[in-house]
């Protein structure tokens, strides 16, 4: 098997490419998938929409210690992008501790800018929420996340907060939310969830590429990564609809690329909010100044508060 550019003797294939790389033309095929990424969302008339962002912003990348997370921060410094890493330590033994090692080691190796968030300090470590809430953990924490990422990129005075989402990820979230036809969530689908009021620009440059793409940049650029599943998410409902999604690929190569661009293209206007009710009915939480609509206090302060009071919510 050829290299398709090069023709030297390849070490990846892609069926959903139709094409097989050696391995720089591999990282030279991924990180044109990433710049495509970055130039945004097609449209009804297959022109790239809005760019996730420009090199002159400043870019919060969320690090989990997983393989997306860090490639993707590697390759927007590659590119030249302003980047600075965030881990946020949820203080989940055996597991948060490990994640936080991969990630110091990693920003130290590469020269890379890096904030810790320490949940334990926050009075928010993902322990003690399980024991005192009765709500499921795996919500809980994304609220937790989602809460902290936004604000270290406001306070932080950055443009906008990067994750690692990959094309498997958005593809199973499409998924779920259309066999729910959950509106809300189907409204906010895609790359980029612009800046709001009391909340940070959030994108997603790995939008293009899939797990098993970015799994060998990550081997190809010796990344060291923690793999190991959280311990307080067995059974997750994403892990049965990857399992079908992938079968679906292996049956039909590309199809997970053109379902994700056909719904940006063709079918997120159906579902968008009108922009006179964004924002509508939100205030400032008295606590931490984050946009809420329950109240005086947010959601996350809410939490913090049954937590420090041994309360169960």
């Amino acid at each position: 098997m050829k290299c398709k550019i090069c023709k030297a003797t390849a070490q990846v294939a892609l069926k959903s490419h139709n094409a097989a790389f050696c391995p720089e033309c591999y990282k030279d095929f991924f990180a044109r998938q990433v710049e495509r990424g970055i130039k945004g969302a097609p449209g009804p008339d297959g022109r790239h929409g809005e760019p996730l962002f420009t090199r002159d912003e400043r870019i919060l990348v969320a690090l989990s210690g997983g393989k997306d997370s860090l490639a993707l921060m590697l390759e927007l410094s590659r590119q030249g992008y302003d980047v600075t890493g965030l881990f946020v330590d949820l203080a989940i033994p055996g597991s948060s501790d490990v994640a936080r090692a991969v990630v110091e080691r990693f920003c130290q190796a590469h020269g890379l800018k890096l904030r810790i968030v320490d949940l334990t300090a926050e009075g928010l470590a993902i322990p003690l929420v399980k024991e005192r809430l009765r709500r499921p953990v795996c919500s809980v924490c994304g609220k937790v996340k989602r809460h902290v990422f936004n604000r270290a990129a406001l306070d932080g005075g950055f443009d906008a907060i990067a994750t690692g989402h990959n094309l498997d990820d958005e593809v199973a979230r499409l998924f779920s939310n259309t066999l729910r036809w959950d509106t809300a969530y189907l409204s906010d689908q895609g790359p980029l969830l612009p800046a709001q009021p009391g909340f940070a620009r959030k994108v997603k440059p790995l939008w293009r590429l899939t797990e098993f793409e970015t799994a060998n940049y990550a081997f190809l650029m010796g990344i060291e990564h923690h793999h190991a599943p959280c311990p307080y998410s067995p059974g997750a409902s994403f892990t049965t609809l990857k399992g079908v999604l992938q079968r679906l690929e292996a049956a039909m190569p590309g199809r997970k690329l053109d379902f994700y661009q056909g719904f940006l293209a063709r079918g997120k206007a159906a579902f968008s909010r009108q922009e006179e009710d964004t924002g509508a009915g939100l205030a400032p939480c008295v606590r931490c100044g984050s946009p809420t609509s329950s109240g005086e206090l947010c959601g996350v302060c809410r939490i913090r508060l049954a937590v420090a009071e041994g309360a169960t919510a």
